[in-house]
């Protein structure tokens, strides 16, 4: 345990404990009680408001052991088409309600408040959208047929991903998503879907290849969108494969892992350790409830 609890404070406060509340590190003191175990501090800029490394972060009032939610974070980081709440369950040997909630929360820590726009000058991006849910043919007789919820994925050739769970694929809805995840100078690569003509020209270029032709890379092999396909094939065989089904209440947060992985991924250089060490780092700053209030998409 206090092991887990040195390696949370060094990822939180490499530079020595901070108060979460001021962020001041030279008014900080460990609380010496006996009663209150170690771990905890206090800070007399705050009127000796007393914390832990989890306070102020999406761990704050779990009673899962701080050595378990380092190995969920680590096997979550490390799994390149997810993990699923029911293994978790089994592996850490939690309750299947705590592991749901604790993936969710590993998720939102996962999230990047601070995503620049990808792109710019002489750069290009593959914008490509896909559609989540199960198929009408195996839909038992008698049900409903379910509605597929649209994904859009914003994809720099070489670089980061930025991918949204859209209401609709209509340019309204799209414009959302370029103007703010996409640097406008770049050369624009996408399908010959009609809704991408004006928008389009808003970029530095743009260039389309024909799917409803079987063109999947132009003649000079400079236009595709075979980038953003691979997400999509990794981002799919985890939803059929690892989870199967999920709601499209909580589809931002699954599109939200699978955009961290890419980002962080093997290609650019980062391994297993450095990726979990990013997404406990985002974690500080960050609460998830089950209030509804929290299950909304973000923006």
């Amino acid at each position: 345990m206090l092991d887990a609890r040195a390696f949370f404070e060094a990822q939180r406060w490499p530079h020595g404990v901070t108060c979460p509340f001021c962020n001041k590190r030279e008014t900080v003191s460990p609380l010496r009680g006996e009663s209150m175990g170690p771990g905890w501090y206090f800070c007399n800029s705050c009127n000796r408001q007393k914390f832990t490394v989890r306070t102020g972060s999406v761990m704050e009032r779990s009673h899962i052991p701080l050595a378990k939610w380092a190995l969920g974070f680590r096997l979550m980081a490390a799994s390149k088409k997810g993990m699923s709440a029911k293994q978790i369950e089994r592996m850490l040997g939690i309750t299947y309600r705590a592991a749901w909630f604790m993936c969710h929360r590993i998720r939102e820590a996962m999230r990047d408040d601070k995503a620049d726009p990808i792109g710019g000058e002489g750069k290009i991006i593959e914008a490509h959208e896909t559609f989540v849910g199960g198929k009408a043919k195996n839909v038992h007789k008698g049900k409903p047929i379910p509605k597929k919820a649209p994904v859009v994925a914003l994809v720099e050739r070489s670089g980061k991903l930025r991918a949204r769970h859209v209401v609709d694929v209509t340019a309204k809805s799209l414009r959302k998503v370029l103007d703010t995840r996409a640097n406008k100078k770049s050369e624009l690569h996408t399908d010959e879907a009609a809704v991408y003509l004006w928008l389009g020209r808003e970029f530095a270029k743009h260039r389309t290849v024909n799917h409803s032709a079987k063109e999947y890379v132009s003649k000079d092999g400079q236009v595709y969108v075979n980038t953003a396909e691979s997400f999509f094939a990794i981002f799919k065989r985890g939803i059929y494969g690892t989870f199967h089904a999920l709601s499209e209440k909580h589809l931002h947060r699954y599109t939200t892992e699978f955009e961290f992985r890419w980002n962080h991924r093997a290609a650019l250089e980062i391994d297993d350790e450095a990726r979990t060490s990013a997404a406990i780092k985002g974690a500080a700053g960050k609460r998830l409830t089950y209030r509804p209030s929290d299950s909304a998409q973000d923006a």
